[in-house]
C-alpha cells in the first residue's frame, strides 16, 4: 500500500448506473455471478462491503462469516468492488473467507442492481459514523487496514434471496456504520423456504 493509493481512495468515483434498492418480495436482479433461480437450490444472504481496508467491511465480512458457519443450509455471499489481488490479500488478512463465496465487482455493477451507488459527505463522515471507527477500535479490535484499491464513497448493503429470486430483506446502508442486521436476513429467508 502506498500513500498514493490511500489518497486515491477518497478520491470522488465515476457515478455507475444505480437502479432502486430491490424491496422485500420483489424479484432480486439477476446479473452474470449472482443469478436466480439458484442451482443448487439454497437462499442467498448478499453483503456489499465497503473498501478492502474499511473497519465496517471487515465487521461486516466477520458477521457474514459467522453467519455461514451457523447456517449451511444458506449460501452467503461478500461483494467486493476493490480489485481481486487487493480482495484477495485483505481477505486473508481477516481470517479467510471459510464458508462464504467471495466475488470481486470492480466495475460496481452489481452493487448499481441492487441499489448500491455512490455516497453523500454526510453518509460517509458524519460524526456518528467516525466516532464508531473509533469505538470499535478500542472495543472489537477492528481498525482501518491499508486501502490499496476501491472507494471510500461506494455505499454499502445486505440483502437476503430465497432460492426462487425472491428478495426477503432488503437493507441499503443509511451511513457507514449502518450494517444492516445479517442475523435478521437469515432468518427472513428461512422463515420463508421453512429451513
Amino acid at each position: 500500500m502506498t500513500a498514493k493509493q490511500e489518497f486515491t481512495s477518497w478520491l470522488f468515483p465515476t457515478k455507475v448506473e444505480t437502479k432502486s434498492a430491490p424491496d422485500v418480495n420483489a424479484q432480486a436482479p439477476n446479473t452474470a455471478d449472482i443469478s436466480f433461480p439458484r442451482s443448487d437450490g439454497k437462499p442467498v444472504v448478499i453483503a456489499f462491503l465497503r473498501h478492502c481496508g474499511c473497519p465496517f467491511a471487515e465487521k461486516t465480512f466477520l458477521l457474514l462469516r459467522k453467519r455461514a458457519e451457523e447456517n449451511r443450509d444458506v449460501q452467503c455471499i461478500a461483494v467486493s468492488h476493490s480489485d481481486k489481488p487487493s480482495t484477495d490479500k485483505w481477505v486473508e488478512s481477516v481470517g479467510g473467507a471459510a464458508n462464504v463465496q467471495v466475488i470481486v465487482d470492480s466495475e460496481r455493477k452489481i452493487y448499481g442492481q441492487y441499489g448500491l451507488g455512490v455516497a453523500s459527505f454526510w453518509h460517509v463522515l458524519n460524526p456518528w459514523s467516525l466516532g464508531a471507527v473509533f469505538t470499535m477500535a478500542r472495543e472489537e479490535k477492528i481498525a482501518n487496514r491499508p486501502t490499496e484499491s476501491g472507494t471510500r464513497w461506494q455505499t454499502s448493503g445486505v440483502y437476503a434471496v430465497d432460492a426462487s429470486g425472491v428478495v426477503k430483506y432488503s437493507h441499503p446502508s443509511a451511513t457507514t456504520d449502518d450494517l444492516g442486521d445479517l442475523e435478521a436476513a437469515v432468518k427472513s429467508i428461512k422463515k420463508s423456504t421453512n429451513i
